[in-house]
């Protein structure tokens, strides 16, 4: 979650808005929520997670709108066999950093 409040404040500073989300639950998804919020916002979402992709909040999110052909899902999550290391480092490595948001947004928007 820190990752990706600063990485709306970056994005803020550059003329970028978006909305945060903290689903803190996966079961049961507030799958209308984050449906309207992103419609809002152009029907894109990026998830973020600080682990294996399969299971996690993205693909629940993916399936709750993969009916909606409006919204396009783009989830950043750990894709490696997790290594030790300091968590700025580990971050960056993994591509969940907040500068590894701020990119997957700028990519998502073009």
């Amino acid at each position: 979650m820190h990752e990706g409040l600063k990485a709306t404040d970056t994005l803020a500073t550059n003329g970028i808005h978006v909305c945060v989300i903290d689903p803190f639950t996966i079961t049961p998804l507030d799958a209308d929520t984050i449906r309207s919020h992103a419609l809002r916002g152009g029907g894109k979402i990026l998830t973020v997670e600080d682990h294996y992709p399969e299971g996690g909040i993205g693909e629940s999110v993916a399936c709750a709108l993969s009916t909606d052909a409006n919204i396009i899902v783009k989830r950043l999550a750990v894709n490696e066999v997790p290594r030790s290391g300091p968590p700025e480092v580990l971050l960056e490595k993994y591509g969940i950093s907040s500068n590894c948001i701020v990119k997957a947004v700028y990519n998502l928007l073009q």
